[in-house]
C-alpha cells in the first residue's frame, strides 16, 4: 500500500426528527456446562466519558503501512440539560427474575426522541432481558446508555426461541454511547457445550440480518453488537460468559472502545471478545480481553483499526480473518496492533486466510507485543481450515505489507509460522527486535517455519528466522489479487 499524505477528517454528527423504536428478537437454544474467570480490571488513560468530535490524522512512516494516531475526544455542545430516562420508572422490576424486557422497550423509546439524552440502567439490580434492538435511524443522536446494574440473558430456549442472532442490539445511530460501571452476562455456560466446533464468526457468516433457521448446527450468538452506527463509543462496562461473540461491530464508522472488560474461561468454545467486520476508523484500548477465542477478530471491510495498551488471555490472540471463505473476496488495510501483553494465547498476532479467496491484507504493523506461554507468537496461515480436511485451492487472499517490531517473550510450540500461498506468496514481510525464547526446552518444540514467505530481515533475530526468503518473488510466482480491493 502506497503511503499516504497526512489528512484530517472532521465528521458531524447528523440529526434526525422522527420516531423510534425497540423491537425484540428471538434466538435458537442450546444446553452447557461451564465456569467463568475474570482478568484483573485494568484502567487506561483515556477517559472520553461523552460523544465525540472525532479528528484522526493518518500518519504514513514510509514502511508500507499508515498507522492511525490516537483518537481525541471533545464533547459536544449540545446546549441544556439532557433528560434521563431510568428503567425503573418504567416498570423494570430488577430482581433477576421477572422480564423487565417491556420496560427498556419503553425507556428506549422515550430517551430515543430526545436528543443527548441519557438511559439508566441503576446499580443494585439485575434485569433479565430478552433478545432486543435499540434501534433508530430515527432517533436523536448522542444517546448515552449509561450501564451500571447488570443486565442478564435468559437460560431457558423458550425464551430464546429461533431467528435473529443477537442479544443486544443497538442498529442505525449516530452518536451513541454504552458506558457505566455494570456488567451485561450472557449466562452462556448452558449453551457451550452445543457450540459447534468449528469457528461461525469468520468473514460474512455475521452479515446482516443476522438471521438463521433454528435447525442450523452453526451458533452465532452475539451478545452486544452495533450495526450501521457511527461515533460509537464503548467504556467501562464488563461482559461475561456469553454463548459466543461478545461484542461485535458491524458497518460501524468512528468508533472507541476503552476501559472495558471481557471475560469468559478459556474453554468456552467460539466466544470472540471483540469482533469488528466492514467498520472504519476504530481504536480499541485500555482493555482486558479473556475469552475462548480471538481476543480481537478482524474480519473483511475494515481499514485504520488502531489496538494498543490490551492485555490478552487466555484466548487465540489477536487476528486479522479468516478471510476469503468460501471463495468470498476480503479487503482489509491499515491496521496497527501496539502495546499489547498476551499470556497463554493459542496464537500471539496471526492472519489467517482461506484458500480460493480474493482480495488482499495490506499495510499491518505487528509492535511491542509481550508474550507469555504462547504457543505460536507470529502466524500467517494461507491454508487456514477449521475443518478436518479442505480442498486445495491456487487463489488466495493476497497478504503484503506486513511489519514486526519488537515481539518479545516466551512460546510453547513454535516461535514463527509462515505459510503463504503457493501461487500468491507473502510479500514485503519484515522482521526487527524478534526475541522468542522457548518456555522449556524440549525436544518437542518448532523451529521457525516459512513457505512461500518474502521479506527482510531489519535486525538480528531471536531464534534466527533464516528460512524468510530475502529476495522478491518473480512476476511468474506472483498473480496479485490487490488491486481488486
Amino acid at each position: 500500500m502506497a503511503p499516504r499524505c497526512a489528512l484530517t477528517q472532521i465528521r458531524q454528527f447528523d440529526k434526525s426528527f422522527e420516531t423510534c423504536s425497540a423491537r425484540t428478537y428471538k434466538q435458537t437454544s442450546r444446553q452447557s456446562n461451564g465456569t467463568p474467570t475474570s482478568p484483573s480490571n485494568k484502567k487506561g488513560k483515556f477517559h472520553g466519558g461523552g460523544h465525540l468530535l472525532e479528528s484522526r490524522a493518518l500518519i504514513s512512516t514510509g514502511d508500507g503501512y499508515t498507522a492511525p494516531e490516537e483518537v481525541t475526544a471533545t464533547p459536544l455542545q449540545n446546549g441544556g440539560n439532557p433528560a434521563t430516562f431510568n428503567v425503573l420508572n418504567f416498570g423494570a422490576k430488577g430482581d433477576g427474575h421477572t422480564d423487565d424486557t417491556k420496560a427498556f422497550q419503553a425507556a428506549w423509546a422515550a430517551a430515543c426522541k430526545v436528543g443527548a439524552s441519557t438511559m439508566v440502567v441503576p446499580s443494585g439490580s439485575v434485569f433479565l432481558v430478552k433478545p432486543i434492538s435499540f434501534s433508530g435511524p430515527n432517533c436523536e443522536s448522542n444517546i448515552v446508555f449509561q450501564l451500571d446494574g447488570k443486565i442478564i440473558a435468559p437460560t431457558s430456549s423458550q425464551a430464546w426461541g429461533s431467528g435473529l442472532l443477537q442479544w443486544l442490539e443497538f442498529t442505525k445511530l449516530t452518536g451513541i454511547t454504552v458506558r457505566g460501571k455494570g456488567i451485561i452476562d450472557g449466562q452462556g455456560s448452558v449453551w457451550w457445550n452445543d457450540s459447534p466446533t468449528d469457528n461461525p464468526t469468520d468473514e460474512s457468516e455475521l452479515d446482516a440480518p443476522t438471521t438463521k433457521d433454528s435447525s442450523n448446527s452453526s451458533w452465532n450468538d452475539l451478545a452486544l453488537r452495533f450495526y450501521g452506527s457511527s461515533n460509537v463509543i464503548v467504556s467501562g462496562i464488563t461482559i461475561q460468559n456469553t454463548p459466543q461473540t461478545h461484542l461485535k461491530f458491524d458497518d460501524c464508522r468512528s468508533v472507541q472502545v476503552f476501559d472495558m472488560i471481557i471475560s469468559s474461561p478459556s474453554n468456552s468454545p467460539n466466544t470472540d471478545g471483540i469482533h469488528l467486520q466492514n467498520s472504519q476508523d476504530v481504536a480499541i484500548h485500555s482493555s482486558n480481553l479473556a475469552c475462548g477465542d480471538d481476543c480481537v477478530s478482524i474480519q473483511t471491510g475494515c481499514s485504520n483499526i488502531y489496538i494498543h495498551d490490551v492485555n490478552c488471555g487466555p484466548g487465540h490472540g489477536i487476528s486479522i480473518g479468516g478471510l476469503g471463505k468460501d471463495n468470498t473476496k476480503a479487503c482489509v488495510s491499515n491496521i496497527t496492533v501496539r502495546g499489547v501483553t498476551m499470556h497463554n494465547t493459542l496464537t500471539g498476532v496471526r492472519i489467517k486466510t482461506w484458500q480460493g479467496g480474493s482480495g488482499s491484507v495490506q499495510g499491518v504493523m505487528f509492535s511491542n507485543i509481550q508474550v507469555s506461554e504462547v504457543e505460536t507468537p507470529i502466524m500467517i496461515d494461507q491454508f487456514y481450515c477449521d475443518k478436518s480436511k479442505c480442498q486445495n485451492e491456487t487463489s488466495a487472499v493476497a497478504v503484503s505489507g506486513i511489519n514486526y517490531e519488537s515481539i518479545r517473550g516466551t512460546y510453547t510450540v513454535k516461535p514463527v509460522h509462515f505459510a503463504c500461498s503457493d501461487s500468491l506468496p507473502c510479500t514485503s514481510v519484515s522482521l526487527s527486535a524478534v526475541e522468542l525464547k522457548p518456555l522449556q526446552e524440549s525436544h518437542n518444540l518448532y523451529k521457525p517455519f516459512c513457505w512461500h514467505a518474502y521479506g527482510e530481515l531489519k535486525t538480528a533475530t531471536v531464534p534466527p528466522i533464516d528460512c524468510l526468503q530475502v529476495y522478491k518473488p518473480s512476476k511468474s510466482q506472483v498473480h496479485t489479487n490487490r488491486d481488486s480491493c
